[in-house]
């Protein structure tokens, strides 16, 4: 697993959208390779970021609640607290 997306999974309050969507965009740059889009590659990056997104809020969802928080706070958490 990439050491650089942060488990949302018990999070207090649950992951936003806004998360989710952030964590799959850093997945699937991480899996393509690419770290800025071209306009060439940015359609596909964004279908397969809308794909992921619906992927991780459906087993979220249906995942049972942890029994200790995750370790580390999403970065955009960590924005919020400065």
């Amino acid at each position: 697993m990439c050491r650089n997306i942060t488990p949302l999974r018990g999070l207090e309050p649950a992951a936003t959208d806004a998360e989710i969507q952030a964590a799959a965009l850093q997945y699937v740059r991480k899996v393509g390779s690419i770290a800025k889009p071209s306009p060439r590659t940015q359609a596909a990056i964004d279908r397969a970021v809308v794909a992921v997104a619906a992927a991780t809020k459906e087993l979220l969802d249906e995942l049972p609640e942890r029994q200790r928080p995750p370790a580390t706070v999403p970065p955009l958490r960590r924005l919020a607290a400065r």
